[in-house]
């Protein structure tokens, strides 16, 4: 396997590294985030082992934003951050694991090559549900409760993140980053009026809304 290592601590690096070499694995090790986040766009790794706080650019950092490059290596986070909190909030950002330091080398090899193994067999994700709702993303058709519901391109992509993040609070800047690919606010009502339109289109004739408006967080879409 092709590991990047992603690790200030010179010392903990190199001891991860000379460990992980022993074991039949090639390393690629960055210092800070920031070196880590240009390495990991310019190689092909199986996986990536990411401290979470780092100078210059911590790890949720940067999985979050090789995750919005559509960048899927499973990610091991390491950290001396163990609550729960800290736990949930690396998972939501990209992570597929999370180990507490310090941490028993052994339990660090298999946890890495159980993310591998993970992405050889993981299929490809092509049906999302939530609750009654289901998306085809092939076919490229929607539907709740078994009955077709007729979306716009736009409103098909702002619908996949919502269902992506099924549960969770979106924010307008999440949906203008992800959905219309703006690293700026327009200034327009855009998010309004599609939010507007496909709510709509999912609610109109149901009795109960799934698609729900947050005040003063954004929107979220509940089962």
């Amino acid at each position: 396997m092709r590991l990047l290592i992603v690790e200030d601590d010179a010392e903990a690096a190199d001891a991860m590294s000379r460990g992980l070499v022993e074991a039949g694995h090639e390393c690629v090790v960055a210092e800070d985030g920031e070196k880590g986040l240009l390495i990991a766009r310019d190689g092909r790794f199986d996986v990536m082992v990411v401290d979470r706080m780092m100078p210059r650019m911590d790890g949720v950092t940067m999985v979050e934003m090789l995750r919005k490059d559509g960048d899927q290596t499973p990610v091991l986070f390491l950290s001396a951050l163990g609550e729960i909190s800290h736990r949930v909030e690396g998972l939501k950002a990209g992570g597929d694991d999370y180990l507490v330091k310090p941490y028993a080398f052994a339990e660090l090899i298999a946890r890495v090559e159980a993310l591998a193994r993970r992405r050889e067999t993981g299929s490809v994700q092509t049906l999302l549900r939530v609750g009654e709702l289901e998306m085809d993303l092939i076919g490229r058709e929607v539907r709740r409760a078994g009955q077709e519901i007729d979306l716009q391109p736009r409103e098909f992509q702002l619908l996949e993140f919502l269902m992506r993040h099924a549960g969770q609070s979106v924010t307008r800047t999440m949906l203008l980053e992800r959905v219309w690919e703006y690293h700026f606010d327009p200034q327009t009502n855009v998010i309004d009026v599609h939010i507007s339109r496909l709510r709509s289109k999912i609610d109109k004739g149901f009795d109960r809304p799934m698609l729900q408006t947050v005040r003063g967080a954004g929107y979220r879409l509940e089962a």
